[in-house]
């Protein structure tokens, strides 16, 4: 609470990807509304001809958002949405922290991990509220593989509900999780057999944490050879230009990337004083040995993130797999942020605080460190960006503007008009990239249509092409249309009365990344059912 209390009394932060996210929700929850309870095609992009944006962006964020909709107003979903996130955040350190410490430094350590710099930087100045979100699940993956006992639902279900939040958290988590397991393979002490379970638990929790999350990832992975996903790594936005304190030709991005490589050096030096006072401090407690081990696989994590944040690492962002796509290095912060404050907590637990000087101490913390990061970070909202204008704008039918990366292969951006009505007509002897005639009404192509034309003519929907869509006419399914610049589907038909339908169609992919997940999730339960379930 402490930390949304600026905006409680302020209003929102309009940060980097706060219209984007604003709109996704109101998207979302337009097409709940409608009975669509798992959108993939968002309509009011490309001013009404719309994306797959919901296809490729993974959707617990955005149905979050969209269900808050649904019970309050507009204008308080981004602070609620930013208090659940927090509060999910500080528990999911608070689990972890407290399996390897006392339940007050657990507490100190879940505070600080909630209001420390780069957490609060991803709130007020970049609003980027997926990531947030992922960073309630980052601290349950730590968990899953740094306890004693690992366990396949351990694994399994951080990993889905990465990938079901934020791609790039997703794509951390993963490969974190793969250097903390080779680290406890490597590290003295365990048997062969051992090493055998923990190698194959984790590889087991690991796909089926993955076969959860089948039903986003599948056909985002499939289906993006439909978009210019590749627009994502636009110059600037590349690994190579976002190693800590380099510089681009954008003197805006230059700030930003200074402010994140400043956090970057201020959490790198707080862990390496955290992990000097764990190492320093005996732990009282009978399995003296796991804390030891434990301080290892952190350091270790620590310095391969620290190594990750600079130039010389550019050639493994260049050739690991899916790591480009991550645009920039800093956002390895956000498992940094989990490592140190579980290593705050293992440095404070031979202290052996009391119950109120420990939350005393938390309430400082989130005080302190909240004020100063407001101040810093906050992000005015000019009015057309206030939430009540968004929601104006939405409502208004007039559309948003195009996502790059989630553009077709077949659209132009540039060609694309943003006054299109739903539809309108060509002669057969006009140009297929005519445009609609001018002082027309926006808005997005109908599902169904009947026209009576007099002659041949060519039928022009304000809707993009793209594979899922099924379209008939007088109850034939067409199989091809024209092609225009801007991307908008084109349908010749023939004079006479014509009926056209358009639906979005259920694909392979989906079906096959649905049943997926179903399987998977039969097996998750059926694990959780058998005690013990298989433990490394």
């Amino acid at each position: 609470m402490i930390a949304v209390l600026p905006l409680i009394l302020n209003g929102c932060s309009c940060g980097h990807d706060f219209s984007f996210h604003l709109l996704n929700w109101m998207e979302a929850a337009r097409q709940f509304t409608h009975g669509n309870l798992h959108p993939h095609w968002a309509f009011s992009p490309a001013y009404n001809a719309g994306e797959p944006r919901f296809v490729f962006y993974p959707p617990l964020s955005w149905t979050i958002g969209a269900i808050l909709g649904f019970l309050m107003p507009w204008a308080w979903t981004p602070i609620a949405y930013t208090w659940l996130a927090l509060t999910a955040a500080g528990l999911a350190l608070y689990r972890l922290a407290r399996e390897f410490s006392t339940p007050n430094a657990a507490l100190i350590a879940a505070a600080f991990y909630l209001v420390n710099p780069y957490t609060l930087f991803t709130t007020y100045e970049r609003t980027a509220y997926a990531e947030l979100l992922a960073a309630a699940w980052i601290p349950l993956l730590l968990l899953g593989i740094l306890c004693k006992r690992v366990t396949i639902p351990g694994i399994a279900i951080p990993v889905a509900l990465l990938w079901l939040t934020n791609d790039p958290a997703a794509v951390m988590g993963c490969y974190a999780l793969a250097l903390l397991t080779l680290v406890r393979l490597l590290l003295p002490g365990a048997n062969p057999g051992t090493r055998t379970r923990l190698a194959a638990t984790t590889t087991a929790g690991t796909l089926l944490g993955l076969g959860l999350a089948a039903l986003y990832i599948l056909p985002a992975a499939y289906e993006r050879r439909y978009v210019q996903i590749a627009m994502i790594l636009a110059p600037g936005t590349r690994v190579q230009n976002n190693f800590l304190f380099h510089h681009t030709i954008s003197p805006i991005h230059d700030a930003v990337l200074n402010t994140a490589s400043i956090i970057a050096v201020v959490l790198l030096v707080l862990t390496t004083i955290a992990v000097t006072a764990a190492t320093r401090s005996p732990i009282p407690t009978s399995k003296d040995r796991v804390p030891k081990k434990l301080i290892y696989n952190l350091t270790i994590l620590a310095i391969a993130i620290a190594f990750l944040l600079t130039s010389p690492s550019n050639s493994i962002w260049q050739h690991v797999p899916e790591l480009p796509f991550l645009q920039f290095p800093w956002r390895l912060l956000a498992i940094l942020a989990a490592v140190l404050s579980l290593t705050i907590a293992l440095a404070l637990t031979p202290l052996k605080l009391k119950t109120l000087p420990a939350a005393a101490l938390s309430l400082a913390v989130a005080a302190t460190l909240t004020l100063t990061a407001f101040h810093l970070f906050h992000q005015y909202c000019y009015p057309e960006d206030t939430v009540p204008a968004s929601l104006a704008v939405f409502r208004s039918n007039t559309g948003t503007e195009p996502s790059k990366e989630y553009t077709p292969t077949t659209a132009s951006n540039t060609s694309l008009s943003q006054t299109n009505p739903p539809y309108w007509l060509i002669p057969s002897h006009s140009s297929i990239n005519t445009n609609a005639p001018a002082n027309t009404t926006p808005g997005t192509a109908p599902a169904s249509l009947t026209l009576n034309s007099p002659t041949p003519q060519t039928l022009v929907l304000n809707l993009r092409d793209y594979p899922a869509w099924r379209i008939t006419l007088n109850q034939a399914v067409l199989t091809s249309h024209l092609h225009r610049s801007d991307g908008l589907i084109a349908i010749p038909i023939p004079a006479g009365l014509n009926h056209i339908t358009v639906t979005y169609g259920r694909t392979l992919d989906q079906t096959i990344g649905d049943i997926l997940t179903l399987l998977s999730l039969i097996l998750l339960l059926l694990i959780l059912r058998h005690k013990p379930y298989p433990v490394a």
